[in-house]
């Protein structure tokens, strides 16, 4: 009994030490902890089975901004219907926005697709553009040593731990990238029809390309009139495949395929999405063996 208590206070005192952080999504979640190792305590505040517009910003997502120390969140207008509130309910003023303790991770790179004008005619668009930056494994690379340095500044006492796990991090990654690039090459140019447009950054990377939308506009719905019409344009130019994330409903991408013969897959996008995508480099190993499959 005595040995059970002993193992119970010292894991306390460990998990009372490391620094807290909060991930808005689980790809930002995989990589601090990828990053920070023991030194941290993260928690996701979403899965891989919702959708990260849409979340409700519950007591206990409050409870968990409050005590956070560090923020790292997609940003680009993706957690705009929650997020907010967070900050004001929770009163944290060491991790808003432009402080040490907020990292926006989509500000780090080049984002795709953003609009000349905004109008909610055009459906669910970003002002800022595409949000989904993680899919393209070449933002991973960029992203990790600025957030590598907000662990550093936000907990300097165990700056050059981060610097370590952030340089092993970086050898593995690009071996891994050169990997991917070696094994995305058959899906060059293949077609592909998509369920949001939460795909785009993995299609400019692998050179897969949109062949049709599942939703007639960015996070409007599939309707009878829309799938009918991408039924006719499948018999005129078939895609390779139909792809869906893990947080979408199977049942629109499930009736093109019965209707034209085309494959439907599931894609993890982002970790959790399926069992084997555990963590970041699991998700993009997964995602290609899943594509891989049936584009041949």
């Amino acid at each position: 009994m005595k040995t059970f208590f002993a193992i119970f206070s010292l894991l306390f005192s460990l998990d009372a030490f490391a620094l807290n952080v909060f991930a808005c999504e689980p790809e930002w979640a995989s990589l601090a902890q990828e990053l920070g190792g023991d030194k941290v305590s993260v928690f996701a505040a979403t899965t891989a089975k919702q959708d990260p517009h849409r979340i409700e910003a519950r007591p206990s997502l409050i409870a968990r901004m409050r005590s956070a120390e560090l923020v790292v969140c997609t940003g680009s207008e993706l957690e705009v219907g929650w997020l907010p509130l967070l900050f004001s309910q929770a009163g944290n003023g060491r991790v808003r926005p432009g402080t040490p303790g907020y990292l926006e991770a989509s500000r780090l790179v080049q984002r795709l697709e953003i609009p000349a004008s905004v109008d909610r005619s055009l459906g669910d668009v970003h002002p800022s553009g595409n949000p989904h930056v993680h899919l393209d494994p070449r933002n991973i690379a960029k992203i990790a040593p600025a957030l590598t340095a907000r662990l550093a500044e936000v907990d300097p006492s165990n700056a050059e731990y981060y610097r370590g796990r952030g340089a092993d991090f970086a050898t593995r990654w690009h071996a891994a990238l050169e990997r991917w690039s070696a094994r995305a090459a058959p899906l060059r140019g293949a077609p592909i029809v998509v369920y949001h447009k939460d795909l785009s950054y993995f299609l400019n990377w692998s050179g897969m390309r949109e062949a049709g939308s599942l939703e007639p506009k960015p996070g409007i719905p599939a309707s009878p009139a829309h799938l009918a019409e991408l039924v006719e344009q499948m018999k005129r130019a078939p895609a390779k495949l139909i792809a869906y994330s893990a947080y979408n409903s199977p049942q629109a991408a499930e009736f093109l395929a019965g209707r034209t013969g085309i494959p439907a897959v599931l894609l993890p996008f982002t970790v959790g999405g399926t069992d084997k995508a555990k963590d970041l480099f699991a998700l993009f190993d997964d995602s290609l063996d899943r594509l891989l499959q049936v584009a041949k």
